[in-house]
């Protein structure tokens, strides 16, 4: 993100002395941050940590007794040079501007932060940091890809570069999970004990995923620690939920004027937030409970429900709509022809596999997702939901597809979207004639794959990194071929051909029904 400074002669930049001489209708911190301890180091400062957690623990420190749970951020890559340099300036504020779908907007000041440590200037530092006393937990939101999940075999990935890098000099940590790892070790040789560690990202079982390729790397590096930390160490899981566009700089221009003051890296969000949270906490935890978190003691229907249907919904939104011509989420899914297809793919290839959830109506759950998804004040663009499209869609999609293949069940709504995906990932040119922006890890090789499909209908789905042995299933190959036949053909008209899709969908159902 470019972050040059405006020039302006009557607003300052965001920081602590400017608190009090903000408008009114601002909320800002109302505690002392002088008092605060950092209890908590998260690695990963993006957008949804600085909308979510960060902003729950904001409002938590409005009362007593909670001090010593301020957050000490980590930026592990060169790219996180700029955050550093602007947080630093701001006294480690930042503006949340919260849009509601009537036009309501909140708009605060957020302070629970109160360190930020730059990785690639001092390793050990950040080593330190998580291993002083005062941390309590480390929580991540580093994205699918920081996990290092092997997508054929779920196991660790030993093959990663970094990983090679780290396992080879464990003085000099890339990943997350090796500072994490050199943290603990230090922690268990003097005694003081262990952290938890807490995922803040959207992977189902997130904390027991987390334990595991931890301990994996750990038992590479030192058995015995890795032994201590199975012993020690928990890893809750969570379900975590809050739509965060990327910051644009009609962001940065609205919170100019309306806050009278300068942030060159504000934060907007969606009114909506959810985060369950597993009670599993070895050396504390903060009151999340007290502004709206809640903790059970298994979270797994709650993550699988909004895995299967936020995230998975987002993807069929961004491809679908991608290869259409629209730019938004909001814009797509106003599209009755849109949302008519996602509300079906919800309806009849997810809610069905879902487990029993106390306490939560699907169906109005469903309802808040749509109304969310087209909330016009959050201009959620196509190119970040369809970003890193292969860490997200074997997660939130393919697992569907997988399950009801098991249980003998259609999955031809879903199976256009991945048809969707290769033809995404061919680069090819929507309805505009604009190429559409990929970005993702594999770009390349999805691009490779996905080039073949003139020879090779099933090309794509020979990547079996991604697909397993689907191309090998006949039925799913059959739905497959015909879908690619209609996205290829050219007179394609993809509205077109969700309509065919989704009758043919109505017609399947109803013949089960008989």
């Amino acid at each position: 993100m470019n972050t040059a400074p405006h020039e302006q002669v009557n607003k300052g930049f965001l920081n602590s002395s400017i608190l009090a001489r903000l408008p009114s209708h601002i909320d800002v911190p109302i505690y002392d941050r002088s008092q605060l301890k950092a209890g908590i180091v998260h690695i990963g400062v993006g957008g949804f940590h600085r909308s979510h957690q960060a902003a729950y623990l904001n409002e938590l420190l409005k009362s007593p007794g909670s001090e010593q749970w301020g957050i000490c951020g980590v930026g592990l890559l060169d790219c996180n040079r700029d955050l550093r340099d602007i947080l630093v300036k701001q006294d480690y504020l930042y503006s949340l501007v919260v849009r509601h779908p009537n036009g309501t907007i909140d708009n605060k000041i957020i302070g629970s932060m109160i360190d930020f440590i730059f990785a690639p200037e001092d390793k050990q530092k950040v080593i330190d940091k998580l291993a002083h006393s005062d941390t309590k937990i480390v929580s991540l939101s580093i994205t699918e890809g920081g996990y290092h999940i092997h997508p054929e075999t779920g196991e660790f990935d030993f093959d990663n570069d970094d990983v090679r890098h780290d396992i080879q000099n464990p003085n000099d940590p890339r990943t997350a999970f090796s500072y994490i790892i050199a943290a603990l070790k230090k922690r268990m040789v003097s005694g003081l004990g262990a952290f938890t560690v807490q995922s803040c990202d959207n992977i189902q079982h997130n904390g027991a995923i987390t334990r595991k390729m931890i301990t994996a790397l750990a038992e590479r590096l030192d058995p015995s620690l890795s032994q201590w930390i199975e012993e020690n160490v928990s890893f809750p899981n969570a379900m975590v939920d809050r739509i965060t566009p990327v910051t644009s700089k009609l962001d940065i221009a609205y919170v100019e004027n309306t806050f009278q003051v300068i942030d060159q890296w504000p934060i907007t969000c969606e009114s909506f937030s959810q985060w369950v949270i597993e009670d599993d906490f070895c050396c504390g935890r903060p009151n999340w409970d007290l502004v709206g978190a809640q903790f059970v003691s298994d979270v797994t229907p709650f993550e699988k429900m909004k895995i299967r249907l936020l995230n998975a919904g987002h993807s069929v939104l961004g491809l679908l709509g991608s290869i259409y011509g629209y730019e938004t989420i909001d814009e797509t899914v106003s599209d009755v022809c849109f949302a008519q297809y996602l509300r079906a793919f919800m309806d009849l290839e997810v809610t069905p596999l879902l487990d029993d959830l106390d306490g939560i109506d699907l169906d109005g759950y469903k309802d808040t997702l749509i109304e969310r998804f087209a909330n016009p004040n959050i201009k959620d663009s196509l190119v970040r939901i369809c970003s890193e499209s292969s860490a997200k869609l074997p997660k939130f999609l393919l697992s569907s597809i997988f399950e009801n293949i098991d249980k003998g069940r259609d999955s031809s709504l879903a199976i256009l979207v991945i048809a969707a995906w290769c033809f995404y990932s061919d680069k090819a040119l929507n309805q505009g004639q604009l190429a559409i922006t990929i970005q993702d890890a594999m770009a390349a090789e999805l691009a490779a794959y996905a080039q073949k499909t003139a020879e090779d209908k099933l090309s794509f789905l020979r990547n079996r990194h991604l697909f397993g042995n689907l191309v090998e299933n006949s039925e799913f190959t059959f739905n497959y071929t015909k879908a690619i036949d209609s996205l290829y053909s050219s007179s394609s008209d993809i509205r077109e051909i969700m309509n065919r899709v989704l009758s043919e969908k109505h017609r399947i159902v109803a013949e089960e029904v008989s």
